[in-house]
């Protein structure tokens, strides 16, 4: 039977909007205390705390401000941002700010909650399938999802037989993250993108799998997603 998330508290990184927005969804509708690390605030009224995960030395102080000496069920670090361009026009800091929120953003999230985490309790991760393959003029964004992968997989051998830990590779959502972008870096017309609240439907039964059964990575993508394999 699948593991109860009734009344546990569930963190969520980017939990505002995105697929971090639909992971509290998600999590609302089984019962979970989603609690919410985001540079604005949720659009449900559950607890968060504003913080800036560019700023890694602020994030260990917002996590005890929001969780105080709770234990944490699960982590969910959904939050990410992206720089498009060619290299050498995409200035330094724009280059510099992707890696820093969804890389070390994402360990220091980690690193903040592991001591509140109850046993046996779940870590998951959010790359991408540009952590997997590249793409011209998102060298930052890929750089960080294949760093987001690689630390995921090796957190996860650290681990085993302590923590479950999960790597979602998702493709292609129907999110704001498109938005703003010039039209050459937005999906066109005929682009098919998964609805998020699918995806985090996926994310939430990983972390709810009954003792003796990890989900290690899942890959998702609508039909016909290009970006996979």
């Amino acid at each position: 039977m699948p593991d109860s998330l009734t009344d546990r508290l569930v963190l969520v990184s980017g939990g505002a909007s995105g697929l971090g927005a639909a992971v509290v969804d998600v999590l609302l509708e089984r019962g979970a205390r989603p609690h919410v690390l985001d540079l604005v605030a949720p659009k449900h009224d559950v607890p968060y705390e504003q913080v800036d995960l560019a700023e890694t030395a602020t994030i260990a102080e917002a996590v005890d401000r929001l969780v105080g000496p709770e234990e944490i069920r699960a982590v969910v670090t959904a939050a990410g941002t992206d720089a498009c361009g060619p290299f050498e026009d995409t200035t330094a800091s724009r280059w510099e700010r992707v890696v820093t929120v969804n890389l070390l953003g994402t360990a220091a999230v980690m690193r903040a909650a592991m001591p509140r985490l109850s046993p046996r309790g779940d870590l998951v991760t959010v790359a991408s399938t540009l952590g997997l393959r590249v793409l011209s003029d998102a060298t930052a964004y890929c750089a960080s999802k294949f760093g987001v992968v690689g630390f995921t997989r090796a957190l996860a051998r650290e681990l085993e037989g302590r923590h479950r830990v999960t790597l979602v590779v998702p493709g292609g959502m129907a999110t704001s993250f498109f938005d703003g972008r010039p039209d050459q870096y937005r999906p066109g017309p005929d682009a098919v993108l998964a609805n998020p609240k699918d995806v985090a439907a996926l994310v939430v039964d990983a972390i709810t799998r009954p003792p003796g059964i990890e989900v290690k990575e899942i890959v998702l993508g609508p039909p016909g997603e290009p970006s996979w394999p």
